[in-house]
């Protein structure tokens, strides 16, 4: 019965994500759970968790910027953590037993990092365009495509003569482009974008190549297209839907042999040491410490992908099947470990900050942050649209303003547009400690994002920095406005209720006139 498996997942997902572990370790351990019960996934299940990858392939082709890609410290960073990891990773796993062509695959996949968890980690703090976390995704999109390449070599066997003509689907980009800009219905643009993904699958396997590589390519179509983020939004719970069974299919497989645990362990033991290759090579690479830092911390675990490149291996059977659980697993502490890590980030550099500081070296960086705003008597934290009203309005004014953004390109769109805004990360305990605010007489804290990390940056702002001025932040209720008075700023309400109650007021004075 399929009602099972679903029940057993949310209620365990649940139970994980009260705890603030993400839901996908709880389908792992729920596939578990009922590996020791003898049950069983049927064909549903599988076909499930097949369209749960090809989905997930689909979004991450979305997202393949060759512009990201191309930095400097995304290649130099990317393709040096993966070669020694794979130098260190590949010797231990043939200790453990494996063949050499499993090991060398095995070896390889250990070198990622998980996409889905740091992709839900930086959504959450809303720093998917902050310079760490476009470094963090474009070397993901790096190793993901190199998770592509091993899963066409394990899971494809000879193209066929006519796999040449896939090389003309570019071609098709502008009528895709011009079909998707002229669908106006929502359930139009998630059947295309399902559409796509499957299409992608069935017309690689036609030509004897790997379905997961035809629906990454085919996302790799849309990629910098203006609204082909609408595909991802549309696709985006269904696909997370799905992986629930790619996940629990996985944890099906049941717990690893006794014998297996001392690799396990080991592998987890080496966390660390894939912290601080990390760290080095991004501080090697001309980064800041504390970008560095947090780009590590994201990067700091195992990845599904690791599980997708080894169940596809297996199902070739170039490695052994028990190696699934015993991936599955791993990355699942690895997810939980990570967690707690990402959570406590800013109370690690608090305490270790200095440590990892000096380490920082004394060149020109390319994530360089503002030591002063000149003669700037306000400033204005976050560019969206409130930031951008506020900024414009005190412009108007004759006010001296500047903006701090933490997405790079934003912040050189609105200097195009005549704004003075800079890049600066306001969660920098360095930057606050340097910055020269004297004569700075009010800021005006215009994030959308979680009240935490509003409250947190007002800390730094009177802790580290001694400001003393008013600082004005965005709240969106009652219960924020309580929050932020108590950290010594004064709230600025989206007024919704005020224009209830002007609607409501428009509304009786026309039914009694």
């Amino acid at each position: 019965m399929d009602i099972i498996w679903v029940g057993v997942a949310f209620i365990v997902g649940i139970i994980v994500s009260k705890a603030k572990i993400p839901p996908l370790v709880g389908y792992l351990i729920a596939g578990l759970l009922l590996s020791l019960t003898g049950y069983e996934g049927g064909d549903l299940l599988h076909q499930i968790s097949h369209l749960g990858v090809i989905f997930l392939l689909f979004t991450v082709g979305l997202h393949i910027n060759l512009r990201n890609i191309l930095q400097f410290e995304v290649l130099g960073v990317g393709l040096t953590h993966l070669f020694i990891s794979t130098l260190i990773f590949t010797p231990l796993c043939l200790w453990f037993g494996l063949e050499p062509e499993a090991a060398v695959i095995v070896g390889i996949t250990l070198g990622f990092s998980s996409t889905v968890l740091t992709a839900k980690t930086l959504d959450v703090r809303n720093e998917m365009g902050a310079y760490y976390g476009r470094v963090a995704i474009g070397i993901l999109i790096l190793q993901d495509l190199v998770a592509i390449g091993i899963i066409a070599y394990s899971g494809g066997g000879i193209p066929t003569p006519w796999a040449i003509s896939l090389l003309g689907l570019p071609l098709l980009r502008p009528v895709f482009s011009w079909l998707l800009r002229n669908i106006r219905r929502d359930e139009l643009i998630l059947l295309m974008a399902l559409s796509l993904a499957m299409g992608g699958d069935v017309l690689f396997n036609a030509f004897n190549l790997s379905g997961e590589l035809g629906a990454l390519v085919v996302g790799m179509i849309f990629a910098n297209d203006e609204y082909g983020d609408q595909l991802e939004k549309k696709i985006w719970g269904i696909k997370e839907a799905f992986l629930v069974g790619f996940f629990l299919e996985i944890g099906l497989g049941g717990f690893p042999a006794s014998t297996s645990y001392l690799f396990i362990g080991v592998l987890l033991l080496l966390l660390p040491v894939k912290f601080m290759l990390f760290y080095g090579l991004f501080i090697r690479f001309r980064l800041r410490a504390r970008t560095a830092f947090l780009s590590t911390t994201t990067l700091t675990a195992y990845s599904e992908f690791t599980l997708i490149a080894g169940a596809v291996a297996a199902t070739a059977e170039i490695i052994p099947a028990e190696y699934v659980a015993i991936l599955g697993l791993l990355t699942a502490v690895s997810y939980i470990a990570n967690t707690f890590i990402v959570i406590n980030e800013d109370r690690i550099w608090d305490k270790f900050g200095h440590f990892f500081n000096r380490f920082e070296r004394d060149v020109k960086h390319p994530d360089h942050q503002p030591m002063t705003l000149g003669a700037a008597k306000y400033l204005v934290i976050g560019m969206g649209k409130a930031g951008c009203s506020a900024y414009d309005r005190i412009k108007h004014k004759n006010g001296l303003v500047v903006g701090f953004d933490i997405d790079p390109d934003n912040a050189r769109m609105h200097l195009d547009a005549g704004r003075r805004v800079v890049y600066a990360d306001a969660q920098d305990i360095d930057m606050w400690e340097e910055l020269d605010m004297s004569k700075v007489k009010a800021v005006i804290v215009s994030l959308s994002s979680n009240i935490e990390l509003k409250k947190h940056i007002v800390k730094l702002i009177r802790t580290k920095n001694k400001f003393d001025g008013e600082i004005y932040v965005l709240t969106l209720n009652e219960r924020e406005d309580e929050q932020i008075l108590l950290f010594n700023a004064k709230p600025v309400s989206v007024p919704s209720v005020q224009i209830g109650e002007k609607m409501a007021d428009l509304g009786m004075a026309e039914n009694q006139a």
